[in-house]
């Protein structure tokens, strides 16, 4: 039986692939002379994982916690990059108003899209049942509604690749044992909340096929659900890249000073900043607001339009007044820039390593850009391309912010 199963499976661990994602062990050291033998290696040690695995008799790889810590790393960088495409691609989706093109949910049945006329008709039935397309859309071909739909299909099959590429690696890395018992509480929790983004994302479309009381209402998502979906999604991107970037990046043992801790406090103070200027995002786009006041800096006329409180009680405004909603979107942007320009003199004033300075410096070139979008977004009546890019911008900029924030950590004693 060792001789069927080792020489294959030796093969694969010493295939390129393999040597990719699992770092070698280093090499065993050779004796002082020039005869070049090798040290004989102590009972239980071996120099590489191909060995580890071929010795067990098992197949396990034991990793050392370092090559580990590397690896889930770098799968929590690759899940990251997932659920970034997922809120890009989910921005898009919202921009062409293609949401409710699909108007019910099932895990599986649904992976397989519309083939033949019959099918493509049928969906295009279920569809005109529902608000949108009787008050919006009623003129729509099916060509038109085959591009819709063919948007919402790739976001939620992109949202089903995102579930495979936390749980099926993460079940693997757990039964090898690559995870320490901090980091499988905190995979466990990114499995969840990938899941319930799912349940989310459905949740919140659910609300813009409901008939609304006002039979002329425009049929939209709930501006609240959208701004949880969001929500949830920039925080499992965050989380997911905040322990990768602790796992790959080699820690900085920085002077615990006066002006370095005032330093940390005002980048975690300018992250948060970043988070909400995102999230205030969610109800411009889900109430159409970026089409209120099409000019800047003033709003019409004047820097405080009239209108900002016309709802009762007056919170209301805050997330229902597109005026407000916009209004506010706008000081949290201006604040954020303001705030990271503040932490990049400030980072210029202490001795820090380069990278840290680097992504100081990334971070204040994105935000001014973000703003140079945001402002072309806005006085272009929000044209779809440069929205999107927009849209990707906060992500990039919360991703920096993140990236800082991780240089400046504290270095546990």
């Amino acid at each position: 039986m060792q001789r069927l199963l080792f020489p294959p499976l030796k093969a694969l661990m010493g295939s390129p692939c393999f040597r990719l994602l699992v770092p070698r062990a280093a090499p065993r050291t050779q004796c002082g002379c020039s005869c070049g033998i090798r040290r004989p290696l102590r009972p239980g040690q071996y120099s590489t994982i191909s060995e580890v695995a071929l010795q067990s008799g098992r197949g396990t790889v034991s990793l050392p916690s370092k090559a580990a810590e590397r690896v889930v790393g770098r799968w929590l960088l690759v899940c990251s990059g997932t659920v970034a495409g997922a809120v890009i691609l989910g921005g898009v989706t919202r921009l062409t108003e293609s949401g409710l093109s699909m108007v019910d949910w099932h895990l599986i049945k649904e992976m397989k899209p519309p083939t033949s006329q019959e099918e493509w008709e049928a969906e295009f039935q279920k569809y005109q049942q529902f608000p949108e397309f009787k008050i919006l859309n009623h003129d729509m071909t099916l060509a038109e509604f085959k591009f819709i739909w063919y948007m919402e299909y790739s976001h939620r099959m992109w949202g089903r690749l995102v579930g495979l590429a936390y749980i099926l690696p993460a079940a693997y890395f757990w039964r090898k044992g690559w995870l320490s018992r901090g980091m499988k509480g905190r995979v466990l929790a990114l499995c969840g909340l990938v899941c319930f983004q799912g349940l989310l994302g459905w949740y919140m479309v659910k609300s813009g096929l409901e008939e609304k009381p006002d039979s002329h209402d425009i049929p939209r998502v709930s501006q609240y659900r959208l701004a949880a979906h969001l929500g949830s999604a920039l925080v499992l991107y965050c989380a997911s890249l905040w322990t990768s970037l602790s796992l790959l990046l080699p820690q900085h043992k920085l002077p615990e000073t006066r002006q370095l801790l005032w330093l940390r406090r005002c980048a975690h103070g300018t992250t948060g900043l970043v988070f909400l200027t995102a999230l205030s995002g969610a109800f411009v786009a889900g109430l159409d607001a970026g089409l209120v006041y099409n000019s800047f800096p003033k709003m019409g006329e004047s820097w405080i339009p009239e209108d900002l409180f016309t709802f009762s009680p007056v919170l209301r405004n805050v997330f229902e007044n597109p005026t407000m909603v916009q209004f506010d979107h706008r000081v949290l942007g201006i604040t954020s820039v303001t705030a990271v320009t503040a932490l990049y003199f400030l980072s210029r004033r202490i001795p820090l390593p380069r990278r840290t300075k680097m992504a100081a410096a990334t971070l204040l070139a994105l935000a001014y850009t973000q703003v140079g979008l945001g402002i072309s977004t806005l006085l272009m009546y929000v044209p779809t391309p440069l929205a999107a890019t927009h849209q990707s911008g906060s992500l990039a900029l919360l991703s920096v912010a993140l990236w800082l924030m991780n240089e400046l950590r504290r270095v546990p004693k």
